[in-house]
């Protein structure tokens, strides 16, 4: 059994994050000590190692319970997991595109902008104006 900070050193996750996911009830404390600490087992562990995992490619917790779900549902169609992934994907197509058009942005307004001793600036007056 891991104390709540073995359990974090060992997953990679602030202790903090720990107790969050108790909280939720996403990765449950498998038992208490007699002083009341939450205590983590083998299982529980890999289950903290996969939400990180599942966290570091961008899924909220609410897809991590459904991904968990998964994981331990020994019966699942795989095509349940395919899909969350598919829906991630697209997600982050989506947020690719939108960075990909600021940098578009900034990098026009920062090089119209002289960068020199003189007040005027095209990236504060753009950042100014009302566009909707």
């Amino acid at each position: 059994m891991f104390t709540i900070g073995d359990a974090a050193r060992a997953s990679g996750l602030p202790t903090k994050t720990v107790r969050y996911y108790a909280d939720v009830g996403l990765v449950k404390p498998d038992a208490r000590s007699q002083s009341g600490y939450r205590l983590y087992g083998q299982s529980e562990l890999r289950k903290l190692m996969f939400v990180r995992r599942a966290r570091a490619f961008g899924f909220s917790v609410d897809e991590c319970r459904e991904l968990l779900g998964l994981y331990e549902d020994r019966d699942r169609p795989s095509r349940e997991v395919k899909k969350l992934a598919l829906q991630r994907i697209s997600e982050i197509e989506k947020k690719m595109e939108e960075l990909q058009f600021l940098h578009h942005e900034l990098t026009h307004l920062a090089d119209a902008c002289r960068g020199d001793d003189r007040p005027d600036c095209p990236i504060l007056s753009s950042f100014a104006e009302d566009t909707d």
